[in-house]
């Protein structure tokens, strides 16, 4: 009997979880498929591909909800409106979009208003993608087109959304007029492949441009854009598929105002390339005040150093005669600590085999003493070296021979270095160790394919940035050994001109960019390995 109840108890339970399962399976909701459809179009006011078109405002609804996302970068107009048509609603989900027009439209032109992928349902943010709407002032829509890509004359990648351009190569064409002047047809990227296609295009001659567009005003600002553009005139209709190479330019030279920043220095910022800046003081300064004056390391500055003065403000000229530019300054002097001497070093701790060891100082360095410069090796060996003093740079390199798993010491005594001030250095050390050789990877390049010399071979890391070179006037293997493991890409930049530089383009000089190719894929270097790639170049 005891049983008996024990088993009706067991089941009725059973039974009761069995029920409260099956409750909950019934309550909780699957969630169903999951909206995959963009917002489609039902009807367009007025309708789209609309001739003689005199209407200031154009209304298109949707078959959802929808809602505007980066509508500053995926709307483009072409040709672009000088004043921004007004779009609505912003944020706020709707069946509809609104345009209000603000600029007298262009006769007989056709209008392309693009909206890239910024029109998306409200729930999933599918993009109802490059959903565009067209109307011709005149009588019948342009239907030309011209397609092609963008690509970046450095970087491997190219950037986002980059404004394709055609003006109209007429009597009022000028090289200035993409400085002043929006396009008469514009398209633009995407943020995913580098591809553009200009449509609804009217026949003609034209020029052809591409730009980063920094601040969207469809025009050429050499400060902040990237420009590229085809040298040869564009005829629509055309078969022919374009590349633009998009590059950043040197910019013009031009003087900033000097700033006194220390007792002992005022600085002189520019813009563009200071090789020809010169500058003198127009005021006469005492006999007891002596000059001179050095470029700031890794900034657009050259430092005018002197020995502090009473006079209440000096002026200055600074001409620049390749660029044909003389300014007048005035810098007036004021109570300021003076910039004493510091020196730093290039490395400290780990030192690679293939780093070069070099202290910089701050204010010019004026002797260099060697005598109480000594480097040992265990803490009690010592060791040679030799020296190469760099006065454009402001620093000593040292040069020694490096062993594996080794401790180096650097020690100055004062009056190792002085500076153009007479102030000499405090007593300093700097170690530095070596690891083993099979802590690095050893990399060779072997250069192929249609290679004219000189050339550049670079090795950067994955963000771009410079680790390696190796500079070569005829054909070589390129060994880049004592890399530290990682991820390498490779590219070889084509030195025309043998400077030993990559050089940028100019556009109103009609000067493209030196030519980069980039090794197809990532290098992955790894410690205690041989490697050797093959790098074939092609047109």
């Amino acid at each position: 009997m005891v049983h008996l109840k024990k088993l009706l108890g067991l089941l009725f339970f059973t039974f009761m979880v069995m029920a409260l399962w099956q409750c909950a399976k019934r309550g909780s909701p699957s969630g169903g498929p999951k909206d995959t459809k963009p917002p489609e179009l039902v009807r367009a006011e007025p309708e789209n591909f609309t001739t003689n078109f005199k209407s200031t405002k154009i209304r298109l609804y949707f078959d959802e909800l929808i809602k505007l996302e980066d509508v500053q970068n995926q709307l483009v107009v072409s040709p672009p409106f000088k004043n921004a048509a007004e779009i609505t609603p912003m944020g706020a989900p709707s069946k509809y979009i609104e345009v209000i027009i603000k600029d007298t439209l262009r006769e007989n032109t056709t209008y392309t208003i693009n909206f890239g992928q910024s029109i998306v349902d409200n729930n999933e943010g599918n993009p109802n993608s490059f959903l565009s709407y067209v109307f011709s002032t005149g009588d019948y829509l342009d239907s030309l087109t011209l397609s092609g890509a963008v690509k970046d004359a450095v970087n491997r990648k190219a950037d986002e959304f980059i404004s394709v351009m055609l003006y109209a190569i007429d009597s009022t064409y000028s090289d200035s007029i993409i400085y002043k002047e929006p396009p008469l047809y514009i398209t633009n990227t995407g943020d995913s492949l580098p591809l553009f296609e200009l449509q609804n295009l009217k026949a003609g001659k034209y020029a052809l441009f591409g730009l980063k567009d920094v601040n969207k005003n469809n025009m050429f600002d050499q400060g902040q854009d990237k420009i590229g553009f085809i040298e040869d005139t564009i005829t629509i209709p055309t078969d022919s598929i374009y590349l633009l190479n998009l590059f950043r330019e040197e910019l013009n030279y031009k003087a900033s105002v000097p700033s006194l920043v220390a007792k002992n220095k005022i600085i002189f910022g520019y813009q563009g390339d200071p090789s020809d800046m010169n500058i003198q003081a127009l005021t006469s300064l005492p006999d007891s005040v002596t000059t001179t004056i050095l470029k700031e390391r890794d900034k657009d500055t050259l430092n005018y150093w002197f020995t502090p003065t009473e006079l209440d403000s000096i002026n200055f000229t600074v001409e620049n005669d390749k660029a044909q530019v003389l300014d007048t300054f005035t810098v007036k002097m004021r109570e300021l600590p003076l910039d004493s001497l510091k020196l730093t070093s290039s490395a400290s701790g780990k030192f690679d085999f293939e780093d070069t060891f070099s202290v910089l100082a701050n204010t010019p360095i004026a002797v260099l003493d060697t005598s109480n410069i000594s480097l040992m090796v265990s803490d009690s060996i010592p060791a040679s070296y030799t020296y190469t003093l760099d006065t454009l740079k402001n620093k000593v390199d040292f040069d020694f021979e490096l062993e594996p798993n080794q401790k180096y010491t650097f020690s100055f005594l004062p009056g190792a270095i002085t500076d153009f001030f007479g102030v000499q250095n405090d007593s300093l050390d700097y170690n530095l160790s070596t690891g083993s050789y099979a802590d690095y990877g050893n990399l060779r390049i072997v250069l192929g394919g249609d290679v004219t010399y000189p050339v550049i071979m670079q090795l950067t890391n994955e963000k771009g940035e410079v680790q390696r070179e190796i500079a070569a006037s005829e054909s070589q293997i390129f060994e880049f050994n004592n890399l530290d493991p990682g991820k390498y890409v490779a590219r070889v930049i084509l030195d025309e001109n043998g400077n030993g530089k990559l050089d940028t383009g100019d556009y109103l000089k009609k000067i493209q960019p030196e030519s980069v190719n980039y090794y197809p894929g990532v290098i992955d270097v790894r410690a205690n390995w041989e490697m050797e790639e093959t790098f074939i170049l092609s047109n």
